[in-house]
């Protein structure tokens, strides 16, 4: 049986659901699925604490440490020794998503012995299903990968054939990848908005993610937000709206006020981890999440799949502002303010002050 050490999430997606599990034995601290992964012995983790810090203090964060050419992970160079991996799934196509390149090169250096490096760097759909295939060729499961594609493709196909119906022009979707600052998705993404039957002319297909200002934001006028900050699941997504947009309080929150999507109700929160920033085969499922955002007309009259039941959250624009209703939201106890169930799951996440309501 292979050792398979994967300092990629998306990789130990893909090699999951080739029948692999058994054979990884080293993981990243973000490799969460599926559930049954999390015990595996922890090989690569994250250097800055993100949890504990805004969007914007991650972003500075990073930017410095690239400057000063220092990596953004730590790889636990004994414990890899130990795992005496013969196959690792690495990247090179972000250095914020994973170690990629040079950190990869330099703690192969330390192994008794070179394992295989299989390289996953794709762009598109097309590439992420060539990285399935090549995974498969690596690994012995070449007939597995390969009726996993052609499950990707005819749900995609499906998909294509249930939009059919839609006429007119695709709406103007804004796909927001990260919040302060503002950047558009790149790679995968605006080609999972095209297949979804909307256009995202801010993101950059098949390339880089890229910062936008909030005056391109504006002439774009969005009819659909997306809000999908690449790293965050749906509950810490949510916590990021409210500290960047809450009750209007900065210039950027204003101006988030009057984009078209938001002023028609049309704004969505979705686990950006699990269908879009992870190229793996998840993303089918992430253009089957967006088709529905896009176009919730085409399927008003089927039940929402289970799989989605807490993929995405619209985001309730009145309650973000600051517009309170007595008894909906609150009650008063004692002259203090006590938040209801409903307040708080339309919140869409747990503030970790043991409100006595809390859905989560």
């Amino acid at each position: 049986m292979q050792r398979i050490v994967s300092f990629l999430p998306s990789a130990t997606e893909i090699a999951c659901a080739l029948g692999l599990a058994d054979s990884i034995v080293g993981i990243t601290h973000e490799c969460d699925y599926p559930p049954e992964i999390a015990s595996k012995p922890v090989v690569v983790r994250n250097v800055l604490p993100i949890e504990q810090m805004s969007q914007s203090e991650i972003d500075r964060a990073v930017a410095e440490r690239m400057q000063a050419g220092l990596s953004l992970y730590q790889i636990d160079e004994e414990l890899l020794r130990t795992l005496a991996p013969d196959l690792i799934l690495t990247q090179n196509l972000c250095q914020v998503c994973a170690p990629s390149g040079n950190e990869v090169s330099q703690v192969l250096k330390a192994l008794p012995q070179a394992p295989e490096i299989l390289w996953l760097t794709p762009q598109s759909l097309t590439e992420i299903f060539d990285n399935i295939r090549d995974l498969g060729a690596a690994t012995g499961r070449s007939a597995e990968a390969a009726a996993l594609v052609s499950d990707c493709e005819a749900r995609i196909q499906q998909l294509s054939s249930v939009l059919s119906v839609v006429q007119g022009r695709p709406p103007r979707v804004f796909c927001m990848e990260w919040l302060d600052p503002v950047y558009a998705s790149g790679h995968w993404v605006p080609e999972l908005v095209k297949l979804a039957g909307g256009v995202d002319e801010l993101g950059r297909e098949r390339g880089e993610s890229v910062r936008v200002s909030w005056d391109d934001i504006a002439a774009y006028a969005p009819e659909v937000l997306v809000i999908m900050p690449c790293g965050f699941n749906l509950q810490q997504t949510m916590k990021q709206i409210w500290s960047v947009f809450g009750f209007q309080k900065t210039e950027a929150a204003r101006k988030f006020f009057e984009l078209p999507a938001v002023k028609n109700g049309r704004v969505y929160a979705v686990d950006a981890n699990s269908y879009f920033a992870r190229p793996g085969p998840r993303v089918v499922e992430g253009a089957e999440l967006l088709a529905r955002l896009i176009h919730p007309e085409v399927f008003a009259n089927e039940p929402l799949p289970t799989q989605f039941a807490n993929a995405f959250q619209p985001v309730d624009v009145n309650l973000l502002r600051g517009t309170l209703n007595d008894e909906t939201d609150y009650y008063l106890e004692n002259g203090s303010m006590v938040f209801t169930a409903s307040y708080l799951k339309r919140r869409g996440y747990c503030c970790g002050s043991g409100c006595r309501h809390c859905p989560y």
